[in-house]
């Protein structure tokens, strides 16, 4: 996601509030291609680096938001305005934060 110039990037550690996954990144996107870059890129690299394909990819580029399901991990990709809108982050608060890059 930073070679995709991704924003505001936040690995939470969430196996301890909910059942259905371990970790959520969450980033934002300024622009809709750039969403669309950063999907392709976990994509790709998901399939490169560990050869897991995803469980499921919801939302579009053009929406705002696009959550890549990998099970364990869900990616969660915003534009500004979407990003601050659902507000993940005060919504997992006891999340423990693992990385953040700004």
């Amino acid at each position: 996601m930073l070679d995709k110039k991704g924003v505001d990037i936040l690995v939470l550690d969430i196996h301890m509030q909910a059942i259905f996954a371990d970790f959520f990144v969450i980033c934002t996107g300024e622009s809709e291609p750039q969403l669309r870059a950063l999907s392709q890129a976990a994509l790709e690299s998901a399939k490169k680096q560990g050869g897991r394909m995803p469980k499921g990819v919801e939302g579009q580029p053009g929406d705002g938001w696009v959550l890549v399901d990998f099970g364990d991990v869900v990616i969660h990709l915003f534009s500004p305005e979407k990003r601050d809108y659902y507000d993940l982050e005060s919504l997992w608060h006891a999340g423990r934060v693992v990385v953040r890059m700004q």
